[in-house]
């Protein structure tokens, strides 16, 4: 058997764990996601179209960290609605009501039938890479515990103390992203770890079709 197809997908996915909404990677680096709202910047004026554009360089030149702009796009699951539709049609006491909705699903059947409805999700990554003094210490670990200098309990100690480090250092840039983009008009939310556990799920597995991240109750 070839090598490269006798690995599991596991293999290809760069995240070793997530953590308190934090995606640790296997190289030891860390990232946060966030979720942005969108901006119709066809319908500004013309000032308003300026003022945005001068606002996102003046982000872009406030950051001297790289930043990870992600557009997902999917096709839109139409079933849940139809499904609202067919419960409107049961609760209408009317005649002519009843007959109007069917019209209105069987139109919303035939238009997505012929044009693609595509949903877009806008997604902000925020990456902070550990000094390298403290991926030395993690590689050391090992060997200090085999000549008995450090016990599992200093190790786990070592990597808590290492991981709230490193967090308030990437939760400082992801404040100043948010900040950046809230002078465009475009809100942002971080996601927790489940939202980031969906996410990864619903990038590698596409057909799943379930609602939209970040908007749970």
């Amino acid at each position: 058997m070839d090598r490269a197809t006798s690995k599991s997908s596991q293999d290809f996915v760069p995240v070793k764990e997530i953590r308190e909404g934090i995606s640790v990677l296997k190289d030891g680096s860390m990232q946060m996601v966030l979720i942005a709202s969108s901006l119709n910047f066809a319908l500004k004026s013309r000032d308003e179209q300026l003022a945005i554009l001068s606002q996102y360089q003046n982000f872009l030149n406030s950051i001297d960290f790289t930043v990870q702009i992600v557009i997902q796009s999917k096709k839109l699951d139409i079933k849940p609605y139809l499904a609202i539709i067919d419960e409107r049609i049961i609760a209408q006491t009317e005649d002519v009501l009843k007959v109007q909705t069917r019209e209105y699903k069987e139109f919303i059947k035939k238009f997505t039938e012929t044009v693609d409805i595509m949903s877009k999700s806008f997604f902000v990554v925020v990456p902070y890479s550990p000094p390298i003094f403290q991926s030395t210490q993690s590689f050391m670990s090992p060997l200090s515990k085999l000549f008995g200098k450090t016990s599992e309990k200093d190790t786990y100690k070592q990597d808590v103390a290492n991981f709230e480090e490193n967090r308030t250092q990437l939760e400082q840039r992801v404040n100043v992203v948010s900040q950046g983009l809230s002078r465009l008009g475009v809100r942002t939310i971080s996601l927790g770890t489940e939202e980031l556990i969906e996410l990864f799920y619903k990038t590698f597995n596409p057909e799943e079709t379930s609602g939209p991240i970040g908007q749970k109750s």
